[in-house]
């Protein structure tokens, strides 16, 4: 009877209540962003010195404006067409074939546009005259090549030819920058610390243009790690360098070219050679260099000054300690014409806020507020008197804009509305681009007058499901950690045409690790539409933020420190007993799905709690953080020489033998990330145990399953939990 009921679970998919079809697999994969996505601008930007906000067209070919003067009317700036022609004409010996308006552009100043669009023969780093209709800089480089910067006067592009930086004029000469032929010495690479500490670029322009500072990284010492490539007739390993935590590690220095001399130099960052170099910034005079350097440990930050023109250290401005980790992820913000007071970004007092610093190292001000997490840092207003960001409000539910003056610390909230805003401050900091939505509101565009405090409505969505879909019924819900008092956010989707007299069968999602945040007061209330597809099919959809995740200041993520997992499963089955208070629930049918540190939560609550969960989904999960990388790794639980109870007490390894379980574990074979020998010891640990796990491995997949596969990933998910749940 059992397997009747299965087939018939499958057989009424897709029909709802009110003739109203269910999401199919596909829908709740990609239809958030597609069959419904909410209406909204795309790709807005402040044109720079105006009034004005500019956007891409519905159909992606042209860039429209609106602006204060033209009374917030449309007007056509700059077409696909037109756009396509300049280049023809510029690059005559190319042919481009644009399929949309470039999405990633930025205004440089008042008329000039910059982007990179491709051609058939190379790739183009674009400066664009919009009153003109005409190429103003454009650089042309190797459709090969990678990393692409331009110079702030727009003469000279850096790019990478495989771990090479070449620079590229804009009269068409090339300067071979590096030569280093062992592929273990990488320049000038965005990968470098593998992308830890904020690292999003390898390479960085003075302000006058005429030097170029980029990361060298010798990683030659660290140990290769194979992937194999099951595509050749015989399979072959592919080496990736993968610094395991507590062997040997990427030794990182920073190098800076003139472009003049043709000269380079290291900067002096001394000794140990292994630590880590981030927070890279230059002085708007061009003549110093701001660097980071955090230790190996990652416990002691040091910020440090360094002559541009010899490499010597001037001086440490000031120092920053912690018990647990120090994590710097943002570079030194200027003020505006100003060589001498920049903005830094630290949790150090509790929360990350914005402190005022001159270059002498001392501290001006303290501009943090209440216990609001700094999430977006804007712009300054046209005096440089204020600074304008983005921060969290209502226990990191929402986000709130904010203005504070640099003089006094005075902080202003200026936005109001329940809810997750975004957007940008105009150039001159008087209008403010605002756009936010909550669990009833799907999203709402307005440009604020600051000054006037006036609002002009721009966009004022519909739902987007309304007579599409039975989406069923969500809600924000708190509950207590295991600490007793912290109060934790949760979501709880019921099921579809919900009766409180049936038990339904739960899926728990989880994640649970640091940056990353899965409650929030926005539209869905940041669920995917796979749990409302769930939901849909009578689950339960639960998901709860734990101690450990994101937003809510130091002491809510520092206490995984040295034991990742455990606080986090207390609070985890604090949702739990929140769960069995409620009469709809089948205490008997609970389960958990979650991937990367997710898939180490759902695989360490399927063995440490095996009589509440009955099946479990583990997606690319660390299985144990002995076999994770360095900088991500040995910053939450230190190396395992240090910490080796805490290795074996996080291992889900060595509790293999506590599973009951059904257990699906997935992987992608490719995963530079959570390398695959994670699952590999855990199955075999299960093997070892008399343990039955069922186990999937996406051949040609990283560390995330997507494009059209994602469709795939998800109807597995789902089938395994109508399996052995329904």
């Amino acid at each position: 009877m059992r397997k009747i009921s299965f087939l018939s679970a499958f057989l009424l998919v897709g029909m709802t209540a009110f003739g109203q079809k269910n999401l199919t697999i596909e829908e709740a994969t990609f239809g958030q962003y597609r069959n419904f996505a909410v209406e909204n601008l795309v790709s807005p930007q402040w044109r720079k010195d105006t009034k004005a906000i500019t956007y891409l067209d519905n159909s992606y070919s042209k860039l429209v404006s609106k602006s204060e003067e033209g009374n917030w009317a449309e007007t056509t700036l700059l077409t696909k067409t037109e756009l396509q022609n300049a280049l023809k004409g510029k690059f005559a010996s190319d042919e481009f074939q644009l399929r949309m308006f470039p999405y990633a552009y930025s205004w440089i100043d008042k008329n000039t546009l910059e982007f990179e669009v491709d051609g058939k023969n190379s790739k183009y780093l674009i400066q664009f005259d919009v009153d003109k209709k005409e190429v103003k800089n454009g650089t042309a480089f190797s459709s090969e090549g990678r990393n692409q910067t331009i110079s702030s006067d727009g003469k000279y592009t850096a790019w990478l030819d495989n771990n090479n930086i070449k620079i590229t004029s804009n009269s068409g000469q090339t300067i071979t920058v590096t030569s280093d032929e062992n592929a273990g010495i990488v320049n000038g690479s965005d990968y470098t610390h593998r992308q830890e500490f904020g690292i999003n670029k390898g390479m960085w322009w003075s302000p006058k243009s005429d030097k170029l500072a980029y990361y060298r990284k010798d990683e030659t010492m660290v140990a290769d790690y194979p992937l194999t490539d099951f595509g050749a007739r015989i399979a072959t390993n592919k080496n990736i360098k993968y610094p395991m935590a507590g062997m040997k590690s990427e030794e990182v220095t920073l190098v800076v070219y003139d472009v003049n001399t043709k000269k380079s130099l290291t900067l002096q960052t001394g000794e140990p050679k292994e630590q880590f170099l981030t927070s890279i910034t230059w002085e708007p005079s061009g003549k110093f260099i701001y660097i980071g350097v955090l230790n190996r440990e990652q416990n002691h930050l040091k910020l440090n000054k360094y002559d541009a023109s010899t490499g010597a250290l001037v001086k440490t401005l000031f120092e920053e300690k912690a018990p647990t980790y120090v994590e710097p992820l943002h570079d030194l913000t200027f003020l505006p014409n100003s060589n001498t007071e920049f903005l830094y970004r630290s949790e150090k007092d509790g929360f990350e806020q914005l402190y005022l610093y001159n270059t002498d190292g001392k501290l001006v001000k303290k501009l943090g507020y209440n216990d609001v997490v700094v999430t977006n840092l804007l712009d300054f207003d046209k005096e440089g008197k204020n600074v304008f960001y983005i921060g969290t409000t209502n226990k990191g539910l929402d986000r709130q804009f904010f203005k504070v003056d640099l003089k006094s610390g005075k902080t202003t909230q200026l936005t109001t509305a329940s809810g997750m805003h975004s957007g940008s401050i105009s150039s001159d900091g008087t209008l403010l681009f605002d756009q936010y939505s909550n669990v009833d509101t799907p999203n709402e565009v307005s440009i604020v007058n600051l000054k006037a405090k006036k609002s002009t409505n721009v966009i004022k969505a519909s739902n987007p499901y309304l007579g599409k879909t039975n989406l069923p019924k969500m809600e924000l819900v708190t509950i207590t950690a295991a600490d007793g008092k912290t109060p934790l956010n949760g979501r709880l989707i019921y099921p579809a045409n919900f009766d409180a007299n049936k038990k339904y069968p739960v899926m728990v999602y989880v994640y649970g690790g640091p940056h990353a945040q899965l409650v929030q007061n926005e539209w869905l209330g940041g669920a995917t539409l796979f749990d409302f597809f769930m939901a849909q099919n009578e689950f339960v959809v639960f998901t709860v933020d734990n101690r450990g995740s994101d937003a809510r200041g130091k002491d809510f993520e520092h206490v995984i420190h040295r034991n990742l997992g455990q606080n986090e499963m207390a609070d985890q089955m604090k949702g739990i007993e929140f769960l069995k208070s409620k009469s709809f629930v089948d205490q008997d049918k609970i389960g958990v799905y979650g991937w990367s540190f997710g898939g180490f939560m759902t695989t360490s609550l399927m063995l440490n709690h095996s009589d509440v969960f009955k099946v479990g989904v583990a997606g690319g999960p660390v299985c144990d953080w002995k076999y994770y990388e360095i900088m991500y790794g040995e910053r939450y639980m230190d190396m395992p020489q240090e910490n080796p109870e805490g290795y074996e007490k996080t291992s889900v390894i060595y509790k293999a033998k506590q599973l009951k379980g059904h257990l699906l574990m997935i992987h992608g074979a490719q995963d530079p990330v959570v390398v695959q020998q994670n699952s590999m010891e855990f199955i075999q640990a299960c093997i070892k145990e008399g343990k039955q796990v069922d186990y999937f491995l996406y051949p040609t997949h990283e560390h995330n399953v997507s494009g059209k596969d994602r469709i795939h990933l998800n109807q597995k998910i789902a089938n395994y939990f109508f399996l052995h749940l329904k």
